[in-house]
């Protein structure tokens, strides 16, 4: 009897190896020009991070972040650098709400910011809400360094989850230093798996949360007093916190954007600092 050759064992097919993320870097460098205003000689990104000047009057240059695919999802890598020198005015803001997806194959996506403003330059940094979408896990930091004389207006804010539905993590950390000593340190781990964060110390039953900090020169000698800001509802709380330096920090959550706003308007207008120094500025 012949026997058939035996046939060769099946093997599955091993899984392909998880796809890398993105990786898309921005830089931009704003300059004083001859004409009283502010030139922009880099302006560069890609991907996900690509900045378009806007017009603007005055001394100020206007850039809007936008990007060619959606970002930041698992796995993505997304640095932009900010450099505003002696003389030069910046206003950045972007197009839309950033959403924190999880991606096909999941993992850590990581955001890194670096702001540098020189002495007599100013800064307005105020990028559009953060919305952390369950199943994403996003890593954000904001580095400013920040020289004696500098300007800055930093504004951030965070929404954990879309309606309905339950967040993803995210972790922020926001590091400042003026004329090379430090001058803000904080971080804030929102979502499954941090201790607390929905806890009375933390968030709460609120499911919005954002910030405001304003360095100036004019601070140095006196700020606006600590003060508990309140809406004419139950559905948001914040603070105005003078800091150790020429520097207040205007801290707020709430149950809904509309009251977020509110809080973090009406600290800024306690600090006695123009919001939009251009009238053409308008938040929108």
């Amino acid at each position: 009897m012949t026997l058939a050759p035996a046939k060769p064992p099946h093997h599955a097919a091993e899984p392909a190896p998880p796809t890398p993320g993105v990786t898309s870097a921005a830089r931009i460098v704003a300059v004083p020009d001859p004409r009283g205003g502010t030139a922009l000689p880099v302006l560069y990104g890609r991907r996900a991070l690509i900045p378009r000047r806007l017009n603007a009057t005055g001394p100020y240059a206007r850039v809007a972040l936008t990007g060619a695919v959606s970002a930041p999802l698992g796995g993505d890598r997304l640095s932009l650098n900010i450099e505003v020198r002696t003389g030069a005015r910046l206003h950045l803001d972007t197009i839309g709400a950033t959403l924190a997806l999880p991606g096909p194959y999941g993992g850590t996506a990581t955001h890194d910011v670096l702001l540098r403003v020189d002495d007599d330059a100013e800064l307005h940094y105020q990028p559009d809400p953060v919305i952390s979408v369950v199943g994403s896990d996003l890593v954000t930091t904001t580095r400013a360094e920040l020289a004696p004389r500098a300007r800055l207006i930093l504004r951030e804010e965070q929404v954990l989850g879309r309606t309905n539905e339950p967040p993803g993590q995210l972790r922020t950390r926001l590091t400042v230093r003026l004329a090379e000593q430090p001058l803000l340190d904080q971080e804030l781990h929102l979502g499954p798996g941090a201790p607390g964060w929905s806890g009375p110390a933390v968030l709460a039953d609120y499911r919005m949360t954002g910030q405001i900090l304003i360095v100036t020169p004019e601070f140095t000698h006196h700020k606006p007093p600590p003060q508990i800001l309140s809406t004419d509802s139950d559905q948001g709380e914040a603070a105005l916190t003078p800091l150790a330096g020429p520097a207040v920090l205007i801290s707020a959550t709430a149950a809904d954007n509309r009251t977020l706003q509110r809080l973090l308007e009406r600290g800024h207008q306690a600090t006695g600092v123009p919001a939009h120094p251009d009238p053409q500025l308008q938040r929108r």
